[in-house]
Order: C-alpha cells, then sequence, then structure tokens
C-alpha cells in the first residue's frame, strides 16, 4: 500500500508517518511506500518505505506528482496557522484552500476510490455563543479566515465522497497538546506553551485570560484519531464525514494546576506563568469553541482522550529534556 501524507515534515505529520511505519499495516494492507510531502524538513525517518517530496501544496504538478496513480490513502495535513491566515489572506486561500483542491484532484485522479483522511479544525465554528456545547450538528459560521478554509474543504470532502471520486473523512481536530519545540503562529500556540515552557523551565508568556476555556487533546490521541478514522469501515460512515473529536475543556488556571502536581511527583522545577495579554490573540481565541461533542467519533471507534494529567504525563515521557 502507498499512503501519500501532506504535512509530513509538521509535528503531527512526522509522528503519523512513524506510527504507520511502526504498525505496518493500515486499513488491513502492508505498508510499503509513505510519501511525504511538505515545503520542509526539519527531522529525517530512517525508514526505506518512505520518500520526502520538498514542495507548496498550491503547486498542482508538485501535488499530482506525489499523489501519482497508486496512492491508496491520503493524510491531508498541510495547512497555514490560524495567525498566519489572519494575517496573510491571499497566501491562506492559496494554501489552504487551492491546496486542498490540489490534494483532492489529485485524489480523484488516482486509480481505484483512494481514501482521504483531511485535517480540518474546530475554527470551524463561530458566530453564536461560544460557550455552547460544539457537536458535528453546530451551524458553521467560521470568524477566521483558516477557520473559513477548514470549513470549505470539509464541504469539498464530502461532495467528492458524494460524487464517488474519492472515500473522504475529515477529522475536526481540537487544539492539540502539547507540541514540543518553540511557539508557532497559530493563534492556540500558548495551548501548548502554557504546557511546555514552564515544564521546561522557562517562562511562559500568556496571551489570553487565565479563565478562557478552550477544547484540547492529546498528540497520542490525535494520532490514533487519524489512524481509527481512515480505518473505519465506510458502512459505518454517513454523509456528513466530518467528525469532531472528543476534547477536554482546558483553563490556564486548570493548566497550571496539573503541571504543579505532575512536577511535585517528577521533581521538575517550573518556569512561571506571566500574564502578558494580547487583545489580538484574546479576539481571535474568543471566536473559537469553548467546548466540543465528540461523541459522533467515540461512536465509530474514535478513542476519547485520557485524563489532562496523562497528556502532561506522556509529553514528559516523550519529550522533555530532548
Amino acid at each position: 500500500m502507498k499512503i501519500v501524507l501532506t504535512g509530513g515534515g509538521g509535528f503531527l505529520g512526522h509522528q503519523l508517518a512513524q506510527s504507520i511505519l511502526k504498525r505496518g499495516t493500515l486499513c488491513g494492507r502492508q505498508v510499503s511506500q509513505i510519501v511525504l510531502l511538505d515545503a520542509a524538513f526539519h527531522r529525517d525517518i530512517p525508514d526505506p518505505r518512505v520518500q520526502t517530496v520538498c514542495g507548496d501544496i498550491s503547486d498542482r504538478d508538485t501535488v499530482f506528482s506525489a499523489v501519482g496513480s497508486d496512492a491508496e490513502v491520503i493524510f491531508h495535513l498541510a495547512s497555514m496557522v490560524s495567525g498566519e491566515c489572519e494575517e496573510r489572506y491571499d497566501d491562506a486561500l492559496r494554501v489552504n484552500l487551492d491546496g486542498g483542491r490540489n490534494v483532492f484532484e489529485a485524489a480523484r485522479a488516482a486509480a481505484g476510490r483512494p481514501r482521504v483522511v483531511f485535517a480540518s479544525s474546530v475554527a470551524c465554528y463561530g458566530g453564536i455563543d461560544m460557550s455552547q456545547l460544539m457537536s458535528d450538528t453546530t451551524k458553521q459560521l467560521p470568524q477566521t479566515t483558516y477557520g473559513i478554509t477548514k470549513a470549505m474543504c470539509e464541504m469539498l470532502i464530502n461532495d467528492h465522497t458524494r460524487k464517488g471520486h474519492f472515500d473522504g473523512r475529515s477529522v475536526r481536530l481540537p487544539t492539540v497538546i502539547i507540541r514540543p519545540g518553540k511557539p508557532n503562529a497559530a493563534a492556540s500556540s500558548w495551548a501548548s506553551g502554557m504546557f511546555r515552557e514552564p515544564l521546561n523551565g522557562e517562562p511562559c508568556l500568556l496571551p489570553i485570560r487565565r479563565d478562557q476555556p478552550h477544547p484540547m487533546t492529546g498528540y497520542r490521541t490525535v494520532i490514533e484519531s487519524f489512524i481509527a478514522l481512515a480505518e473505519v469501515d465506510e458502512a459505518r460512515l454517513g454523509k456528513d464525514r466530518a467528525y469532531v473529536l472528543p476534547a477536554h475543556r482546558v483553563t490556564p488556571q486548570l493548566a497550571e494546576q496539573v503541571i504543579r502536581e505532575v512536577a511535585a511527583e517528577k521533581g521538575i522545577t517550573l518556569g512561571p506563568i506571566v500574564d502578558a495579554f494580547n487583545e489580538r490573540i484574546q479576539g481571535i481565541v474568543d471566536n473559537w469553541p469553548q467546548q466540543v461533542d465528540g461523541s459522533r467519533a467515540i461512536e465509530i471507534g474514535v478513542p476519547p482522550p485520557p485524563p489532562l494529567k496523562t497528556i502532561v504525563e506522556q509529553y514528559v515521557a516523550d519529550f522533555l529534556g530532548q
């Protein structure tokens, strides 16, 4: 089986590729090749089954070449992030929307009927009281360009599937924690930072209110969810192929409480969480959901996240000190 993974140079793409390679199979088939497509790669995966393609998903020829005629499963993770999209509107449409269309058209042109798993976002929601519980039936009215492009691609996934072009599934992601490394341009970067920086003995500059709720899930659970959505039998899926993942409702206050508990147990000296309110970031976050209902995803076999403390302990085990 040939698998194509856009965004293969990013954190989730790298983790997903490694997980699939370790399993050796996907959808009951032996994995013979994984093509990783991204604009840049900062780490290698030393496995003969892996091929890396450095390129832009907004370039149609690059995407079609990577997918070829024989891709059986495509994970589309490549995307500009939320903060970038608000600052660079034209680039956001070129990469997130046109790039998505390139991936979908390449899947349509491939032999057979590939499965396409798209990484969407809870930023698809908006325009109502965001304290409400958001589900797969909540009307989408995104209030960010990032969310608009994700919602558009979800609709395209549904329509391509209806037309029989490919078998599509959208994974509507809450904010994924805890991402290692440095903060990025995502408006949700603080969500990982308020765990990561203190656990690494560094200060976290918190740009939002300490009582701001936000839906979050762990990176290990997200990888398991991508695989579960890829493998679920199509007969169990309805006409709406977008599934919001279950998530915890987390505030900075709760995050600090949990990391203090973990630090005390593991002898970690924490850095401080410092209030550094940013009106622009808070304004973006105000238009995102505060809690989500992932029960529909759980019904088809997607795993719920473990307790928040366990997610923190997983980060400590996997990345702390690297």
